[in-house]
């Protein structure tokens, strides 16, 4: 057999590969238990986002972390903080952060990927409330499992 045959039938293979091989496009955002059970499972297109919300647990005011879709891949691109208190900071390098107008600030341009596509988030009691926000549809994960570890993915499934 020579080179050029077996080269041949190589890229049939190739061709024949990329032909029937599905392209599997993460779109879905699931927060699952330890056991694997689900409690959320939400809809984020290519280009879509999505906002873990939660209250700070000393001032009890509204924090954001805020992601988008990129290619499939979960990208952290900003944060709101409504003021400087207890574990809420901003790392120089890490975004740019820009006053909101009302005494807190926004980092901006974060784009920070998540390392594959998924984190753990142990949600607080009801006064924390941790919740997911895509679009206008949210969902309580404090609610659904307070002080458990619940695994937050963007998927294909």
């Amino acid at each position: 057999m020579s080179i050029k045959a077996g080269g041949g039938r190589c890229i049939a293979l190739l061709l024949y590969l990329l032909a029937t091989s599905q392209v599997v496009t993460a779109e879905t955002l699931v927060a699952s238990l330890e056991d694997g059970t689900e409690i959320a499972r939400l809809s984020v297109p290519e280009g879509s986002g999505w906002c873990v919300l939660w209250n700070h647990s000393v001032r009890g005011f509204p924090v954001s972390d805020c992601y988008e879709n990129r290619g499939g891949q979960m990208v952290l691109v900003r944060a709101h903080l409504p003021d400087f208190a207890a574990g809420l900071d901003h790392i120089p390098g890490r975004g740019r952060q820009v006053s909101d107008g009302q005494g807190g600030y926004w980092i901006l341009d974060i784009n920070e990927a998540v390392a594959g596509n998924a984190y753990i988030l142990r949600p607080g009691e009801a006064s924390v409330d941790h919740r997911l926000r895509v679009g206008e549809q949210i969902v309580s994960l404090s609610a659904r499992a307070p002080r458990q570890r619940v695994r937050i993915e963007l998927t294909g499934d």
